[in-house]
């Protein structure tokens, strides 16, 4: 019976440490040095918790990278939102770019992309963190896609739109943009090049 308590007692502990503050800093770790290269040692001195603290409260390395991910990305239902409710799917590349910029060149954060600084090859559990990755890409992509196939039912983008390929545009640049930041280029850069991008976007012959 005493020995019970004692585990509950133990189980219940609240954290010595702020989960908050610590996911950030993991998340600044990850995106400065990659998935693969961030060890342990690294997340714990970045966190300022011991490595018992970061298993009892994130699992294990993957597990904390993904929480990682999901705070960087922010609530799936907030972006699909934030797309669906565009003026044009145009709009909606426009903003999407216009972000990018923005927070590849943040004063306080690193360069470029945390998805595309974190992308791994080699091990199992780099496979399971591509794929995670792959797939807030692959959202991001499919509710544009959705707003062009919008656009072009409504008239405001020629019948013929691929709109898949549309969408996949925006999500290269948008990736491009993350390399060239990682490379020091600055923001009014990103812009003027994400700028140049929506030049290609198709617009109806009013003629």
């Amino acid at each position: 019976m005493e020995s019970n308590q004692a585990s509950r007692r133990k189980t219940g502990r609240p954290l010595s440490f702020d989960r908050d503050r610590a996911l950030e800093q993991a998340m600044l770790a990850f995106w400065r040095h990659g998935y693969e290269t961030t060890s342990i040692a690294d997340l714990t001195r970045a966190m300022g918790i011991t490595a018992p603290s970061l298993y009892t409260a994130f699992g294990d390395k993957k597990r904390l990278f993904l929480a990682a991910v999901a705070r960087y990305a922010g609530d799936p239902a907030d972006m699909a939102a934030r797309i669906a409710g565009a003026a044009t799917a145009r709009a909606a590349a426009q903003d999407l770019l216009a972000a990018a910029a923005t927070g590849f060149t943040g004063a306080t954060t690193p360069g470029g992309c945390l998805l595309a600084s974190a992308a791994a090859s080699g091990s199992d559990a780099a496979a399971d963190v591509q794929r995670a990755i792959a797939d807030i890409r692959a959202a991001i992509a499919g509710h544009l896609q959705d707003a062009i196939t919008r656009d072009i039912g409504a008239g405001v983008l020629p019948p013929g739109t691929d709109a898949a390929a549309l969408a996949g545009l925006v999500i290269a640049v948008i990736q491009g943009l993350s390399v060239l930041a990682r490379d020091g280029v600055p923001r009014d850069r990103l812009n003027a090049i994400g700028q140049a991008a929506l030049a290609a976007w198709p617009m109806v012959d009013r003629t």
